[in-house]
């Protein structure tokens, strides 16, 4: 017998099975097939995490009693089922199953960007190491991930740059913090004796409990539940959406968040509306005098009269 069911309470939802050794052998049979195809920790321990999950409330050897348990999951997106249905996947080819995958319609929905104020307004509240984190996270566009990931040797303090170690197949990339950031990281840095392959910042999920904590008290205390929206990985998000503004230079915006594939960066666009900006205007007659404005942040506009047109955002 492969299964234990357990009933608990007077009225459960349904019976829940607790997986034996065979389940469980095969489980790991299926990770480590994985591991030897070069999938990534992360990979490994989402999709473990969901295998198990699986094997408590259905018999992974009956691939269609498992389809139908995920198909009636109706508290799940279309993109959670079709993750766990990728995960079923895995453990059908490894242990000489068959089904057929089946696919969810996914809507791409754009994410909702907080302002700078409402970002800060959490921030402010956090205590020690987490003001720095934060603060990388809203300044860089880096993932939760990559800051965890982050060794001291990847840090240049002079510079102010971190090399990253990318997560999700992206590329890597070098990016910059901001000089009030960069302060709270050489305190940091100075308060223990790190060695070069030390990893100075929080796993990532304490990193999302703290935010979740903080922005929470900050709904409660402004009585604005609409804080309680904000995710620790909208960080990324806003910086995403304000180098963009800034720079009106989609191929930046893409080096800059890591991403291989362009139409990952283009969502950005969507979220920036520029009718409202108001700018202030130059001209060059002289390489000189472009190079000056370029310099002091104005972007090329277009030539007339022999002269060049720059502007900048007030």
């Amino acid at each position: 017998m492969l299964f234990r069911v357990e009933v608990v309470g007077s009225n459960p939802a349904g019976p829940t099975t607790r997986p034996t050794g065979p389940i469980k052998a095969r489980i790991f049979k299926t990770l480590w097939a994985l591991k030897k195809d070069g999938y990534s920790e992360d990979t490994l321990k989402a999709k473990g995490h969901r295998l198990r999950y699986l094997a408590k409330h259905v018999n992974l050897d009956d691939p269609e009693a498992v389809k139908g348990y995920i198909a009636n999951q109706s508290r799940w997106s279309n993109a959670y089922r079709q993750g766990v249905a990728y995960a079923y996947n895995s453990y059908v080819e490894a242990n000489g199953l068959q089904w057929a995958l089946p696919r969810f319609r996914i809507e791409d929905r754009l994410p909702r960007i907080p302002t700078e104020e409402r970002i800060n307004q959490v921030i402010v509240r956090a205590r020690g190491k987490y003001v720095l984190v934060f603060s990388i996270l809203r300044d860089t566009g880096m993932r939760p991930i990559e800051l965890e990931r982050t060794r001291v040797r990847d840090i240049d303090l002079d510079r102010g740059t971190i090399t990253v170690r990318t997560a999700k197949g992206g590329i890597g990339r070098v990016v910059q913090i901001r000089k009030q950031t960069l302060a709270l990281l050489k305190t940091h840095l100075g308060k223990r004796s790190f060695g070069l392959d030390d990893q100075p910042f929080p796993k990532r999920r304490k990193m999302t409990g703290r935010w979740v904590r903080l922005r929470n008290t900050v709904a409660e205390k402004l009585m604005d539940p609409t804080f309680k929206t904000i995710r620790l990985y909208d960080l990324r998000h806003f910086a995403a959406t304000m180098t963009y503004h800034k720079t009106r230079d989609i191929l930046y915006t893409q080096r800059m968040l890591g991403h291989r594939n362009l139409k990952s960066t283009l969502r950005y666009v969507q979220l920036v509306g520029f009718e409202d900006d108001d700018y202030t205007s130059a001209v060059a007659r002289t390489l000189q005098e472009a190079r000056q404005l370029i310099e002091a942040g104005f972007e090329y506009v277009t030539e007339m009269e022999g002269a060049k047109v720059f502007r900048k955002r007030k």
